[in-house]
């Protein structure tokens, strides 16, 4: 037989079952397959406090509504009030005895990012879960209140300061957690600490940013992760990311002459808001994660599907940007994590996880 024939019809077959598991439904997230995570398996969450930020829509409206189900007190920290108004009442409307709260959050500006932190201190002394959800993709450039280009400022300075400002009621709670949302796009990210601004906008490449921007959200989980653990802090730091899902968080994503062709297309490979939200909530509740564990969905690329640990690339355990992206992102923002004091016994820092 013609080898090349006998390859070219084996490539064709791998390419159809591929193609066959990206436009396959997504399963139920409550009955998956055997063995598979879903949302069946969260634990009571009674007496919890969870912050989700942008928990208005997308998978952190999908995740916000699982932890008041399991009966977590979520406060969705959001910009839009009025969405965030309509998402609580959604979720209220679908049960009843949930227990929400909306408070307001802007991650492009560091004084509301303060002003959350303060009127959340003075509202609560303890905070189980912090979910670093919200973000944007892909967007023009532009600048953040503080100066800072959007995407970076926003997906990862936000919420570096906001972590650092919400340290108090993290480290008095046992058992605590940070989740922040990465995407699979960081394995095209690059850290460039000579240029992280993109010159003012005039090297400015949104996929660039955006793709540097999920590459931080992982440094900073990595190098936060170690903090905790070189202070002896009962809090540990974990990361997720969606898989490919049908959010507004794409909205820049399909553009251009063949939108219309683009649009079905898509609407058949991203899977639910619902599936992409599993790999947060099983990085928020599964008893068995550990500091540094990254979850995302177990299908053909990690595109789709139920949650899984994950390894990141090569560059988002490089310790050595993790600490500059860090003494950086201090700088910045003036947010300092003093309070995270290292033990004597801490050992050498390329040990940790």
């Amino acid at each position: 037989m013609n080898r090349k024939l006998l390859f070219g019809g084996a490539a064709v077959a791998l390419a159809g079952v591929a193609l066959y598991r990206l436009v396959t439904p997504a399963e139920d997230i409550y009955e998956g397959p055997a063995g598979a995570w879903t949302a069946n398996d969260m634990p009571d969450l009674s007496g919890k406090v969870i912050v989700v930020t942008g928990g208005n829509s997308g998978i952190g409206f999908e995740a916000a509504k699982e932890f008041a189900r399991k009966g977590a007190h979520v406060i969705l920290a959001c910009r839009n009030m009025e969405k965030a108004r309509s998402a609580m009442e959604e979720i209220v409307a679908e049960m009843p005895g949930a227990s929400i709260e909306i408070m307001d959050l802007d991650l492009a500006s560091l004084d509301s990012v303060r002003q959350f932190a303060a009127a959340f201190k003075a509202q609560h002394d303890r905070l189980d879960i912090l979910v670093n959800n919200a973000g944007i993709m892909m967007v023009p450039y532009g600048k953040t209140k503080d100066g800072f280009e959007s995407q970076f400022g926003v997906n990862h300075l936000g919420h570096f300061a906001l972590t650092g400002l919400l340290l108090e009621p993290l480290l008095a709670t046992p058992g605590a957690r940070v989740v922040t949302i990465s995407s699979n796009a960081h394995t095209r990210g690059e850290m460039d600490f000579t240029d992280l601004g993109f010159q003012d906008g005039s090297s400015y490449d949104r996929s660039a940013a955006y793709n540097r921007s999920k590459l931080a959200n992982l440094l900073f989980t990595q190098e936060l992760q170690h903090r905790f653990a070189e202070s002896g802090a009962d809090v540990i730091a974990v990361a997720a990311h969606p898989g490919i899902s049908a959010t507004h968080l794409a909205d820049h994503l399909i553009e251009g002459p063949f939108i219309d062709l683009a649009r079905p297309l898509a609407g058949r490979i991203f899977q639910s808001a619902a599936m992409g939200a599993l790999p947060t909530l099983r990085a928020a509740v599964d008893p068995s994660a550990q500091g540094g564990d990254y979850y995302g969905p177990d299908g053909f690329n990690s595109f789709r599907g139920y949650p899984v640990k994950i390894a990141a690339s090569p560059a988002a355990q490089d310790a050595a940007d993790a600490r500059r992206l860090w003494d950086v992102s201090e700088h910045l923002t003036g947010v300092t994590y003093d309070a995270l004091q290292p033990r004597e016994s801490s050992g050498d820092h390329s040990q940790q996880a």
